[in-house]
């Protein structure tokens, strides 16, 4: 058990873990299979990493499911180093100060890495913070991201070639200042093996779960979300939460009014040249506007899309791979099945019944909402759509192979 550290500082309070709070005034300033740990890092030991700025929340989910000895209730005991990610105190949300009882060497010790936030999306995290942090991977280390804290593990390069979530309103940024990630901004969280990350707020609860269940099984698990007072597993993912506002760097370009217009109307046949000719540009300009924007080529963007659309279908409904692809904007059957495949590695077939099969047993699709022309319609924000790798779920495979090339999408014109 980890001594809890104590303090003289007046006004100040002690958590578990030795994380002291103040008082502060607001208005101031790849490879995914198991490996064995380094000798010196220890499979119960819990390192989370925090930062200047973070929000409060975030931050306290690690420490409260990890720090906390609940061994009465049936869940094995973890032990919690607290660590500082750079030079404190650490301020954070709500006008608390932080003092981290332990630096970055304590990470080091641990088994597992959690990071639950970073404050800023747009700035990057300390050099010192990423190389302990790959360290750790090296060494065997479970990386753990919460919400924004995906941003960390992204800079550090823990996440190139993997799939990854985060915030829904974060994703495609994520998506774009990390084109190798692949960024699902559905799902509550994502295991690849060794490195975890999670949607926003609620969901790091859903993935500290999820690594206490995987640790220990269904019923400590389940002790531990009695105590928490949370359900033990959410079905679903972000979707229900997903709104249909452009990202901020996006919403107040031209372009925006011609990527939401793509969204609504999948289900016609339409190229690149229509897009093109909606925002009034040349082909050649539309295509330089449109990579600059959104970090992919709009042929790539609008095939990724539609396969995304027919993998919500596929999900949602109970049409036949034909139906799907009409619905789709494909001009057949087999233009959808050639780019589904090249997108997520298997038949719109095959990925019907492994989703299916992963529900739980006798929950069955939801009907999908009618959309334009008596066409059901699954909404797709654009904030959640802009990276062309985005649709890739994460329970079907690890990379994505080459995107397909103008001439193999009916319907689709190559740039002159």
């Amino acid at each position: 058990m980890l001594e809890r550290q104590t303090r003289k500082d007046q006004g100040a309070a002690t958590t578990e873990g030795g994380l002291a709070i103040m008082g502060h005034d607001s208005t101031a300033a790849p490879e995914t299979a198991a490996r064995k740990l380094s000798g010196r890092r220890r499979k119960e030991i819990v390192a989370v990493l925090l930062f200047s700025g973070g929000p409060i929340f975030e931050s306290s989910i690690p420490l409260s499911v990890f720090g906390i000895d609940r061994q009465d209730a049936g869940v094995p005991r973890y032990r919690l180093l607290v660590c500082a990610g750079e030079e404190g105190p650490l301020r954070t949300t709500g006008g608390l100060e932080l003092t981290a009882p332990q630096g970055l060497e304590a990470i080091s010790r641990a088994g597992t890495v959690v990071v639950p936030a970073w404050r800023s999306i747009t700035s990057p995290p300390p050099e010192d913070a990423l190389d302990a942090l790959r360290r750790a991977h090296e060494e065997g280390a479970r990386i753990v991201g919460l919400c924004t804290g995906a941003f960390v593990l992204a800079a550090a390069g823990l996440l190139d070639g993997r799939p990854a979530t985060t915030h829904w309103m974060y994703a495609p940024t994520l998506a774009k200042r990390y084109p190798s990630v692949h960024v699902d901004p559905r799902e509550l969280f994502v295991d690849d093996g060794d490195v975890l990350t999670s949607a926003g707020t609620a969901a790091g609860i859903d993935l500290c779960l999820h690594i206490v269940r995987t640790d220990h099984g269904n019923e400590a698990a389940g002790a531990l979300a009695r105590r928490l007072v949370v359900p033990p597993r959410r079905s679903g993912g972000q979707e229900r939460y997903l709104d249909r506002s452009l990202p901020e760097e996006i919403g107040a370009d031209p372009l925006a009014e011609v990527v939401a217009w793509a969204l609504e109307h999948l289900h016609e046949q339409f190229d690149v040249e229509t897009l093109a000719a909606r925002a009034y540009m040349s082909r050649r300009t539309f295509d330089r506007r449109f990579r600059s924007l959104t970090g992919s080529a709009p042929l790539q963007w609008l095939i990724t899309q539609r396969v995304l659309q027919a993998q919500r279908l596929l999900e949602t409904s109970d049409y036949s791979v034909d139906e799907v692809a009409g619905r789709c904007g494909f001009r057949s059957p087999v233009a959808l099945r050639g780019h589904f495949r090249r997108q997520l590695g298997s038949s719109p077939a095959a990925y019907r019944a492994a989703y299916r099969a992963r529900r739980p047993q006798g929950e069955r699709p939801a009907a999908p909402e009618a959309g334009t022309e008596g066409t059901p319609r699954v909404p797709v924000p654009p904030e959640a759509a802009l990276a062309p790798e985005s649709a890739v779920p994460y329970q079907t495979r690890r990379s994505v192979p080459p995107m397909p090339t103008a001439a193999s999408l009916p319907g689709q014109r190559s740039a002159p």
